[in-house]
């Protein structure tokens, strides 16, 4: 009987850590877009479009994709930012390597309509992507987009016995990440009082920055 009920408990135990997964946004993907304006033809510019979260292995698949499309001509160093967040450390890196090659950024996301008339959709960059934001040689943040930030922090899991389960924790910076990212932040000429904002900022809010505070901090400029 004993040997029955634990068995019963460690079935169930796994079911709900099965059957609870942590939500995500899809991750990161690129694709071409090309921007039209109803003249162009064939000799229309095309731009990257980068959509979705930031992960360990963003930085690699943005050379991965470059490596396939380059070569093929007609690419704009310029890449669409759209993004809800994702890895801390994953995101610096992602930006360096945007630093590295010399690409603007321009938060934004393209539309059916975009391939005849250029035109362009809202973006966002929230959580920890405006860290791969500030890679961006030039970033220009629309009007209509929009940049949030709050404070940094990581989950671990453990199981728990008691909740018949994994356990999420949420681990707040000790003042380490927050040097790192002040360091980041300056080599990439943006002020660090925005890191300063984001990490007096609740993890369970997000502060969506002004044009002023954009300005300001050298962020980004409205307009290319």
């Amino acid at each position: 009987m004993g040997k029955t009920v634990n068995a019963a408990l460690q079935l169930l135990a796994l079911t709900l850590a099965l059957g609870l997964p942590a939500t995500r946004a899809a991750a990161m993907t690129f694709q071409l877009v090309t921007l039209g304006d109803g003249r162009c033809g064939v000799n229309c510019p095309r731009v990257i479009s980068a959509q979705g979260e930031i992960g360990e292995e963003t930085p690699d698949a943005l050379l991965g994709f470059l490596g396939d499309h380059l070569r093929r001509g007609g690419v704009r160093g310029i890449v669409l930012l759209d993004s809800p967040g994702g890895k801390v450390v994953a995101s610096m890196e992602f930006g360096q390597t945007l630093r590295r090659l010399g690409m603007a950024v321009i938060v934004a996301r393209p539309t059916t309509e975009t391939a005849s008339t250029g035109d362009l959709a809202a973006g966002r960059c929230y959580s920890a992507c405006v860290y791969a934001l500030m890679g961006g040689r030039k970033r220009v943040i629309p009007p209509r987009s929009s940049i949030g930030v709050h404070r940094m922090f990581a989950y671990t899991s453990n199981f728990s016995l008691p909740d018949l389960g994994m356990v999420r924790e949420r681990n707040l910076d000790d003042g380490g990440m927050r040097d790192m990212l002040a360091r980041y932040s300056r080599s990439m000429g943006v002020s660090v009082d925005l890191v300063n904002l984001a990490e007096r900022t609740s993890p369970d809010q997000l502060h969506i920055l002004t044009a002023a505070e954009i300005a300001r901090w050298r962020l980004g400029s409205r307009k290319p």
